[in-house]
């Protein structure tokens, strides 16, 4: 057998960063924003015109994202180590893991905090198997990861009624059910550190991570936090991040730092209202038409009939530019819509097909690929990752929201047996993968595992577009475990049957509605 060397053990490029590469190369427009951020840095931090914090924000398909990582190579630029964090954390400690892999890859890994974030995960772990004492009045005895997996739902907004959770608690019930986990905790751990940082990880953490960025300060002119699509990460985050920055109730933070968030909303104004003389806004829109023009003669587009079609197929938002930009082609083709346009930049049928079929999962892996497209697109997985509307995310294929969404009317709509049939293929295929994670694990660690929880989210989700009237009593039955493994496995969950909702037919029942719904069952 042959052996295989790692290209990026030998210092080469992987194709993703290749492929992050010519895009960079190709970034056009928001030079406006790009000076405002770069400048800041020439400020000094005492003078009362350096920003500590910028909001990006626009509606889908601005380029936000785009932004964000340009925004990163020029804080690079300029000495700072970098961080990013996007929809993927679920949690504060999650978010803490993110900024310290990042920063570990650049030679600089936050050693204590990485020390307190596995504590936290053993004894978090450990915890999941503690009962509180039962209450005479309560007959179901409740979980410490089920305490805080309530109060994570009502953050999200999924659960109507004021101060009423999931399964019916009120908020008093939550702080007796709260003091008998405490004392459960205390018992199995003896020491109240343990208990603290189980119960409440944001207040132990967070001072570790303001520690290692004082240490920081001091190897590093900058350091810069970036948190991108905020609005999906803002219900944890917000009040966190304001507290981080605003206040020391987590100690003072250098001044070194910068922090720059990306959603399509404006901020919280009843968290961040006396924030703003730090904020520097950076709103995006449409591209103008010079900066859509830059960026199709770029790309070599330079007919001026072509020019002005595809302006107007696009409506200059920039995804969409950009899209139109690879293969101009037939956009003057009569009553072309963007749509259109997606299914038509490639003359080859098999890879239109395939460009189709990997709208359908939320994420691509290679296995999700093969499974997604037919037998004759097997071999074109590398070439999904040279379309302009694809993204790293993770090591795995992303498609852009706004593209993604569309290409999932036209199927959902355009053969819903061929709707059904491909989600319920999707959701077979990663199930066999599901069984096998799920080897020599007990039952009740499951939802433990992120391995074994993330292809069980995939699999209910494709299982709830193919058929959502069948597959959303087990989807609910899932909730409670996905409650009892903890806030940020809650909402993961409770994302996952939103997203479904969205995506299946959002006309005939709402993700809110389905959430609305979940009570616990009875045991």
């Amino acid at each position: 057998m042959g052996s295989h060397t790692d290209p990026m053990a030998a210092g080469k490029p992987s194709m993703q960063e290749l492929i992050r590469r010519r895009r960079r190369a190709g970034f056009v427009g928001r030079r406006g924003e790009l000076a405002a951020f770069r400048e800041n840095f020439d400020v000094p931090v005492d003078d009362e015109r350096h920003r500590f914090l910028f909001h990006v924000h626009g509606a889908a398909g601005v380029g936000k994202t785009s932004l964000v990582r340009e925004l990163e190579h020029t804080a690079r630029e300029r000495g700072a180590l970098t961080a990013y964090a996007d929809e993927a954390v679920n949690s504060v400690p999650e978010t803490l893991a993110a900024i310290c892999t990042h920063l570990a890859r650049q030679g600089h890994p936050l050693k204590s905090l990485e020390r307190q974030l596995a504590t936290y995960r053993q004894r978090r772990y450990e915890a999941e198997s503690t009962t509180a004492p039962a209450d005479p009045a309560d007959p179901a005895p409740s979980s410490g990861s089920t305490v805080l997996a309530q109060a994570s739902l009502v953050g999200l907004g999924l659960v109507p009624g004021v101060g009423v959770l999931a399964n019916g608690m009120d908020a008093q019930q939550l702080a007796l059910g709260a003091e008998r986990v405490r004392a459960a905790l205390s018992a199995r751990f003896g020491k109240q550190e343990d208990v603290q940082l189980v119960l409440d990880p944001v207040k132990v953490l967070t001072p570790v991570l303001v520690t290692e960025l004082v240490r920081l300060a001091e190897e590093a002119p900058w350091t810069v936090l970036f948190f991108d699509t905020y609005e999906r990460t803002s219900p944890f985050l917000d009040t966190w991040l304001r507290d981080l920055v605003t206040t020391e109730r987590y100690g003072p933070l250098p001044a070194q730092v910068v922090v720059v968030l990306a959603g399509q909303r404006r901020l919280d104004p009843g968290c961040w209202a006396d924030s703003a003389d730090l904020v520097e806004e950076l709103p995006l829109d449409l591209f103008t038409e010079p900066e859509a023009r830059q960026l199709l003669a770029a790309k070599g587009v330079v007919d001026e009939e072509v020019v002005r079609d595809v302006l107007r197929l696009s409506g200059r938002l920039p995804v969409l530019v950009s899209t139109l930009a690879q293969n101009p082609g037939d956009a003057r083709a009569p009553g072309a819509t963007a749509v259109d346009r997606f299914l038509k930049w490639e003359g080859d049928p098999v890879r239109r097909a395939a460009a189709l079929a990997c709208a359908l999962p939320r994420h691509i892996d290679e296995d999700v690929f093969r499974a997604a497209v037919d037998e004759d697109a097997a071999g074109l997985y590398g070439w999904l990752w040279s379309l302009p509307f694809v993204s790293d995310h993770g090591g795995r294929a992303q498609y852009h929201g706004v593209v993604r969404a569309a290409m999932l009317g036209v199927q959902r709509t355009g053969s819903p047996q061929r709707w059904s049939a491909c989600h319920q293929r999707l959701a077979e295929a990663i199930g066999v993968r599901r069984e096998a994670a799920a080897e020599a694990v007990p039952a009740r660690r499951l939802w433990t595992r992120e391995q074994w929880r993330e292809l069980r989210l995939e699999e209910s989700y494709h299982l709830l577009c193919a058929r959502p009237g069948a597959a959303l009593a087990q989807m609910l039955r899932d909730g409670v475990d996905a409650c009892d493994a903890g806030p940020a496995v809650a909402r993961r969950w409770a994302t996952t049957l939103a997203e479904a909702g969205e995506d299946a037919d959002g006309r005939r029942r709402s993700s809110r509605t389905w959430a609305a719904g979940y009570r616990r069952p009875p045991p």
